[in-house]
């Protein structure tokens, strides 16, 4: 149970070297920075940038994204960063027991991201001899590029007052009004 709100693209962002979309809601609709954004297919980012009416969401393919996740096949955890065609897993033994085809989803220890949501699967693995390591490719189940309206999420690790609409003073009502014209006749 995480507080949402949905919200339209309205365009990718003009800097040719970062994967980044632009939507139509901001700080004063209570989008928070760092809020996940996801669609109906899985995790497409995380806002980093908070504008009065719109807001900045760098996308998992970007170079500069990490996402905490955690293998549904093995529960083995990891983290997975943004490649230029893709996302890849980073420091993973070259004998660990990832398989082509895992699905991967959000582990929830970052305090970001509720756990379970979809994120990613495994579509390659080069492990190499001359490497400790093993090279593991991935492809973010949200079609970053396709995705048209989307939900944003309260990061987890804020108050339950998170994405709610900035609020004007709420009006008093009758009878806070009576007790006060009584207070200022006296």
């Amino acid at each position: 149970t995480v507080r949402s709100m949905a919200a339209e693209v309205l365009y990718d962002a003009p800097d040719p070297y970062s994967r980044k979309i632009v939507i139509d809601r901001g700080a004063t609709q209570g989008v928070a920075l760092a809020s996940p954004v996801i669609n109906d297919a899985g995790v497409l980012g995380q806002v980093t940038r908070v504008y009065p009416l719109s807001s900045e969401v760098t996308l998992l393919a970007d170079k500069d994204a990490a996402i905490p996740v955690l293998n549904a096949r093995n529960q083995l955890r990891s983290a997975a960063f943004g490649a230029r065609n893709g996302m890849e897993l980073r420091f993973i033994a070259a004998n660990s027991d990832i398989q082509e085809g895992d699905v991967l989803a959000t582990s929830g220890v970052d305090g970001v991201y509720p756990a379970g949501l979809p994120v990613a699967r495994v579509d390659r693995i080069d492990r190499r001899a001359d490497s400790a390591f093993a090279r593991i490719h991935c492809t973010p189940l949200a079609r970053v590029n396709a995705a048209r309206y989307v939900m944003v999420l309260a990061p987890v690790g804020t108050p339950a007052a998170a994405l709610a609409p900035a609020s004007n003073p709420a009006p008093s009502s009758k009878k806070s009004e009576a007790r006060k014209a009584d207070r200022s006749e006296e």
